[in-house]
């Protein structure tokens, strides 16, 4: 047989399928998502994860089952034998997902598509075109149009800049909503930086006190999701700390402060004073053009923040990622320009979008659409390798029993080989990502299920469909 197929190699080599110690270790480097950190950790401290060749103990209670060994599948990634086996057929498929997918706990409504991310193939289909409730694999689309839009380096920076005329200090947001106070910034954009760099440059211009204000006009408003306050998500502001959260969490739901915006300020203003520099009380204001620039910070790159929302599916970097994907292509930062941007890069890259309605960049809001097929073919075109910009929707999904929203998922299964952008809302259990099968053949699906009533009762059959296909030859 000739050489190993290319998207097949791109897309086993990219996804990070393969969780042995060091196999993981060596797929670094280790970005400030903490991404590929987290994974590290965990297989360096889960010794008896291993395949044939790693050793261990699989028996121990509640330990994931032992993924493939890495000979196998290196052997699919053009190793000894350089040869990849065909993929599973739509028959062998369609025998084993047909009644695990008829499971009642899915609803009454259920789509699901299977493709072969060597070559493209669509191998199993049930209600491919008909769109569903996407719920969370909603960020897939939106991960896609932003590094489509933005490319994986870009970055979003706050700064801040000064009023010579009126002693103005102005905080100017930059849509960042990783920004962070904390002491230890683990890599992202620190208002301490910030406060630190402000100051220095206040001084050297004579300045001790100034009136301090605020600036969010980068997005249209400042929006509250339609879904109301809410744990799972802050109102969306071009300028907040930590996420708006109030008890020091990173991820997951968490109360939040009502204005964003007011409460970075009201952080920033205490940095200041703690470095000699006096402010009035904050208040919204808008920058002009004869501001002098201060000082800024950036985020870390795009493709970091697309991993981060992957695995912990957040909904903050979501919206926010959203609307700069509006920004970057002349449409209103709001949800709508938002929705209309997304629509426009997935149509650019020629993805099929019947049926397709983007409400939001996270999946929170019910009225949002997507099919199963939209789905598959966003995995294939980020497995592209034409397109490495897009590479981070990939290596973003959670790893079933390592990772993020997987975390706790498949002890009894395909632990480690299957990776999955999951999706939960009332009634609504989704689950979308890729799979290697026992020949070490990659595959991409998504498995939407609506009218769900017993939320863990879907999760675990959806669990089971993905698992069997880590199982099909």
């Amino acid at each position: 047989m000739g050489a190993t197929p290319w998207p097949y190699t791109a897309v086993a080599a990219i996804a990070g399928l393969v969780l042995a110690a060091g196999v993981v270790t060596a797929a670094g480097p280790w970005d400030s998502s903490g991404q590929r950190t987290a994974e590290r950790h965990r297989a360096a401290a889960q010794e008896d994860t291993g395949g044939a060749d790693h050793g261990g103990d699989p028996g121990r209670a509640g330990a994931p089952k032992p993924a493939p060994s890495a000979a196998s599948v290196l052997t699919g990634l053009g190793g000894a034998a350089n040869v990849v086996k065909s993929a599973p057929s739509g028959r062998d498929l369609a025998g084993v997902l047909d009644p695990l997918l008829a499971d009642p706990a899915l609803g009454s409504r259920r789509t699901a598509v299977v493709v072969d991310l060597a070559t493209g193939k669509r191998l199993y289909a049930g209600g491919a075109d008909e769109a569903l409730i996407p719920a969370s694999t909603t960020k897939i689309a939106t991960a896609v149009a932003v590094l489509s839009a933005l490319g994986p380096d870009h970055r979003l920076t706050t700064r801040t800049v000064y009023e010579p005329d009126t002693k103005e200090l102005i905080l100017v947001g930059g849509g960042d909503p990783t920004l962070t106070a904390h002491e230890d910034s683990a890599g992202q954009a620190s208002l301490r930086t910030l406060a630190a760099d402000t100051a220095a440059a206040l001084k050297e211009r004579n300045v001790r006190e100034a009136t301090l204000s605020y600036d969010t006009t980068l997005y249209a408003e400042t929006e509250l999701h339609p879904i109301g306050v809410n744990d799972n998500i802050a109102a969306v502001s071009a300028l907040m700390v930590d996420e708006a959260r109030t008890d020091g969490s990173t991820s997951g739901p968490a109360p939040r402060v009502p204005d964003p915006a007011a409460d970075a300020a009201r952080q920033f203003a205490e940095l200041l004073n703690e470095h000699g520099i006096s402010t009035t009380s904050p208040g919204p204001s808008k920058t002009t053009k004869r501001a002098q620039p201060l000082a800024q910070v950036q985020s870390p790159p795009l493709s970091a923040l697309v991993e981060r929302m992957m695995t912990n599916s957040d909904n903050d970097i979501a919206e926010a990622l959203a609307r700069h994907t509006a920004l970057a292509t002349g449409e209103r930062a709001d949800f709508d320009g938002a929705g209309r941007a997304i629509h426009a890069q997935l149509q650019k890259l020629g993805l099929p979008l019947q049926g397709a309605r983007f409400k939001d960049g996270s999946g929170l809001n019910r009225e949002g659409r997507l099919t199963a097929n939209l789905l598959t073919r966003l995995l294939l075109k980020a497995a592209d390798p034409s397109r490495p910009e897009l590479r981070p929707t990939l290596t973003g999904l959670p790893v079933a029993g390592f990772t993020g929203t997987l975390t706790g998922r498949y002890a009894d299964g395909a632990a480690g080989i299957v990776r999955a952008k999951t999706g939960t809302l009332t009634g609504v259990n989704t689950l979308a990502g890729t799979a290697v099968t026992r020949d070490g053949h990659v595959l991409g699906f998504a498995f939407l299920a609506s009218e769900t009533t017993d939320a863990t009762a879907a999760q675990t059959a959806l669990d089971r469909a993905a698992t069997a296909l880590t199982t099909s030859h």
